[in-house]
Parts: C-alpha cells; structure tokens; sequence
C-alpha cells in the first residue's frame, strides 16, 4: 500500500480536513493523488501557507478536469478561468452568502472549485461548508422515498441578475444557465447519495404544485443548515480551500465590511448528475 505524503488533520468528524506537509507550487503525481483520494474522504480541504501563482492554482485544478470560465463574473486579464473574489469597503454585497453549491444551474455543473484568499480580516470572513451526504442519509426513509425520482429545476437567471443589479452592472440582457438535475444525486467516484438542491439556484421541483414544491424546497434549504453537518473555515493569508461540489453546500459570512477580503478562484468542471 502506498503511503499517502500528506498530513491530514480533520476539522470536524463530518466534513473537513487542514492538510499539512505539502506544496500546492511543487506538486508530484503521489500528491496530487493523495489530495484527492483526501477530498473524497473529507468533501473539502484547507492548506495553509500557500503564497502560490496563478498558474499554480490553475494547474491544481487542471489536474481534476477542464477549467470552465464563471457565467457572470469576468475572469481576470490573461486567465479567463480566473475570477476574483474580493469585497472591501465600497462593496454592497460578497460573493457567497446564501447556501449553494457552485453554478449548480449549469446543465454540467463543477466538479470542484479552488479559492484561494491573499488578503483577509483580523476576524470574520469565515466560510461554512456542509456535508450533502449526511444531509441525505439524514432524512426519514418517507423522506427519501419521496424524494427519489424528482428532479429540479437550477436557474442561474434570477440570482445573477440580482447580482449585477446591485452592483451597477448591465449584463446585456444576455441568458444564464438553466438546467433539470436530480434533487438526489449519486456521486460518480464514491457512489454515496447526497442531496442536491440549493437555496441560491433551485428554483422548483418538476410535477409539484407551486405551493408543495416551494413547501418542499422549503423545508429541505433549511435541513441542509443543521449544524452537524457543517465545519467551519477561519481564513489567514495565502489559504486554499478546495471542496467537491457534489457533495458539498458553502456559505461565505460577509461579517467583515469594510475590511479587505480577496483572492481568486477556478472551477473544475464536472459531470452530469445522476
């Protein structure tokens, strides 16, 4: 049995985990391989310490699947694939406060995303991640049993467009990703079901009435924010978090205005649920 070159060290039993002893800039394949034999078993990871290039996060994902460019936020010059995250004291709003998984409302939505924060605050700015296995293995066998077979409906339409109008942004009228995905997904490499709806691009559940599908979506945003299926990040300088979007919800806690929180982010492209 080959021995893994990282250190892990779980943040919580249920989701999470800060790997130690590696160099996200000088990556050989047992690592590369061993991070995501550890994502698989942990949904996200943390590595501190990573003062790394953008061609280095770029490769990291590289490594997972083709890099995909975000439907409403610019990539930076030179790296379409790149977007920035960052909010300061002119911002009015932060990426990531509500619950979601990323651009779940992508007919092929990511398989993963990399964030990596330069500057943050002395405090605040942490991220929440959620387990969607456990939320799914959570629920009471009437529950599953209805929810096995449904399928809804991810709009990236609404939010997007709110987004741009708070910011001052025309988006040109354009169009945004819409897709039908399971409500119970299967994950392609480990097999586990996990829940797959999320407050920020699920908008209704296909074959309910409007008010049982709102009921039920309902019901379900809120179950996903139980926290005993969560861990919570705290940022430093140069952090890296790297989470699988299949099985996973996030929440960036914009608690921070008006200090500086920025990095950048890459999205790895995933596969059609199943």
């Amino acid at each position: 049995m080959k021995t893994s070159p990282l250190s892990l060290r779980p943040v919580t039993p249920v989701i999470g985990a800060e790997v130690r002893g590696v160099d996200l800039d000088a990556l050989d394949d047992d690592s590369l391989e061993a991070i995501r034999d550890a994502l698989m078993e942990h949904l996200v990871l943390f590595f501190r310490d990573q003062d790394i290039s953008i061609e280095s996060q770029k490769a990291l994902g590289a490594w997972f699947g083709e890099l995909v460019e975000h439907p409403n936020e610019p990539g930076i010059e030179g790296h379409p694939e790149v977007f920035r995250i960052h909010a300061d004291e002119t911002s009015v709003r932060a990426t990531g406060e509500r619950w979601h998984s990323d651009v779940s409302c992508d007919p092929v939505p990511p398989m993963g995303s990399i964030l990596r924060l330069h500057t943050v605050p002395e405090s605040g700015g942490d991220t929440l991640f959620a387990n969607m296995y456990a939320a799914w293995e959570a629920l009471s066998d009437h529950m599953k049993g209805l929810l096995e077979g449904l399928t809804a409906v991810h709009d990236g339409g609404p939010f997007y467009r709110e987004v741009n109008r708070l910011i001052g942004r025309d988006d040109g009228g354009r169009s945004y990703p819409s897709a039908e995905h399971p409500v119970v997904r299967t994950h392609p490499l480990t097999g586990r079901k996990a829940l797959f709806v999320n407050e920020m691009f699920t908008v209704r559940i296909v074959g309910l009435p409007r008010g049982e599908s709102i009921g039920l979506l309902d019901f379900l945003f809120r179950h996903v924010q139980r926290p005993d299926f969560h861990c919570r990040f705290r940022w430093r300088p140069h952090s890296v978090a790297f989470w699988d979007n299949r099985c996973t919800q996030h929440h960036a806690i914009w608690d921070y205005f008006p200090h500086v929180r920025s990095g950048y982010r890459v999205t790895v492209r995933g596969e059609r649920p199943v």
